[in-house]
């Protein structure tokens, strides 16, 4: 009986592969020193991994944003969940933990430095909305959203179009999730109010450094 030659999918299906986790050292070095990245961001990054062809014990990597996938409702079980999806891969290359060498290609730029506002800051945009379904968005590092440079997502603030409408308060805030750095529509309303210190101070409490892959 002849066996035909195993198709490169086939073989993928018989390789076990890793769900993702965190960087090699080696390599979370490397971005630290030499790419200048914060340590703690590098912490919430994900790797995916699989053995390389060059020797036993090199691998070939994929990182990751996490968060970026959940907002693009794109679920990265192992090294060739990305292969449908090379937007989402930051940084692409091989490592070998023997002989410690590697090679690393930014893959995607992205823009690490967010600016976080003060609450006073906060509210004077949103009191700076002046036209009826204006808009004004603050990226959170806490909450039900996803993506965006603090991880999830962003705080939507409308100046309400109904307003000064019967039972309408002036502004309406809305959560969403964020895809190359813009909110994706309004997303889920959370609440209303008249209030802009209030709602500033909403938002600073969860506008500040990231802290959640």
């Amino acid at each position: 009986m002849f066996w035909g030659k195993k198709s490169a999918k086939e073989e993928e299906k018989k390789e076990k592969l890793s769900g993702p986790h965190a960087i090699p050292s080696l390599l979370e070095k490397h971005l630290v020193a030499e790419r200048k990245m914060d340590l703690d961001l590098v912490k919430l990054l994900k790797a995916v991994v699989r053995k390389s062809e060059t020797g036993e014990t090199a691998f070939n990597i994929r990182v990751f944003d996490q968060s970026e996938g959940l907002a693009r409702k794109v679920e990265v079980k192992d090294y060739t969940s990305l292969n449908e999806y090379p937007d989402l891969i930051i940084y692409e290359g091989w490592f070998d933990e023997r002989s410690k060498q590697f090679k690393l290609e930014e893959k995607k730029r992205v823009n690490w430095d967010t600016t976080l506002f003060t609450q006073a800051e906060i509210q004077q945009k949103i009191e700076a909305l002046m036209e009826p379904s204006d808009m004004v968005f603050f990226y959170m590092a806490r909450g039900s959203g996803h993506g965006g440079p603090l991880g999830m997502g962003a705080a939507v603030v409308e100046l309400n179009p109904n307003y000064p409408g019967k039972k309408q308060k002036k502004y309406i805030i809305y959560v969403a999730d964020v895809i190359d750095m813009q909110p994706v529509g309004k997303g889920q309303k959370l609440f209303d109010s008249d209030k802009p210190k209030d709602i500033a101070r909403w938002i600073k409490e969860s506008h500040h450094k990231r802290m959640y892959s």
